[in-house]
């Protein structure tokens, strides 16, 4: 292990904006995140496999009345999101490590008002449909965590994994789609997200990528 990367976990282990494996709110936090990490009641938005953070902090800065939790595995990316909402002093923003399979054990049921997937892995071989992001068996993980009527987002530049997710979502009587665009940044909808990129996010659209949103809700 690098020693850059020896420093940022070492950071992450005692930054109060990661909740992570060794620490005990990461058994207990289940239920609780208003409560224990956020002290406050406001809704709370949840970004998955958010890297290094630029959305998840991104949102924090555009909306101080709702709390934002990035999750992702790998510690060296949250470190960069953690340290940025230190550096700013925003502190509606945290960040989960851990397997996103894994989500359940930390999110009680309703607890969750609004769910952002961006830029998943599109894991595209067939075998591989029960790994990606927007596959049945998580939609149905994701289920109970949210509450009734809160919104999932999905953004993604891959068209084989973004018509899937499309198709999918149109076929389950569960879920009501409520927008979709094959080309977002040419869409009324943009705005509404601030301009805020990932760094993925802005190294496919510097290249000509489309990208692709799905904006989807539980209905039953």
């Amino acid at each position: 292990m690098s020693r850059k990367k020896m420093v940022r976990f070492a950071e992450n282990e005692v930054n109060p904006n990661v909740i992570q494996a060794g620490k005990p709110i990461f058994e207990t936090i289940k239920g609780h995140w208003n409560d224990s990490q956020f002290q406050n009641q406001n809704p709370i938005v949840v970004e998955l496999a958010c890297g290094r953070g630029e959305f998840t902090v991104g949102l924090g800065r555009e909306y101080p009345n709702q709390n934002f939790i990035g999750v992702d595995i790998k510690g060296s990316r949250i470190w960069k999101g953690s340290s940025t909402a230190t550096a700013e002093g925003i502190t509606n923003v945290a960040f989960l490590r851990t397997q996103i399979q894994n989500l359940s054990e930390f999110f009680g049921e309703g607890e969750i008002s609004e769910l952002w997937i961006t830029f998943p892995d599109p894991f595209p071989r067939e075998g591989d449909e029960k790994r990606r992001l927007t596959s049945p068996r998580f939609l149905d993980m994701y289920k109970p965590m949210i509450k009734s009527g809160g919104i999932v987002h999905f953004k993604t530049d891959n068209t084989g994994l973004f018509d899937y997710s499309l198709e999918l979502v149109k076929s389950r009587e569960d879920i009501e789609v409520i927008a979709f665009t094959a080309d977002f940044y040419q869409s009324e909808m943009k705005d509404d997200h601030h301009g805020i990129k990932t760094k993925y996010e802005k190294l496919f659209s510097d290249k000509g990528e489309k990208i692709k949103y799905l904006k989807f809700r539980f209905i039953a």
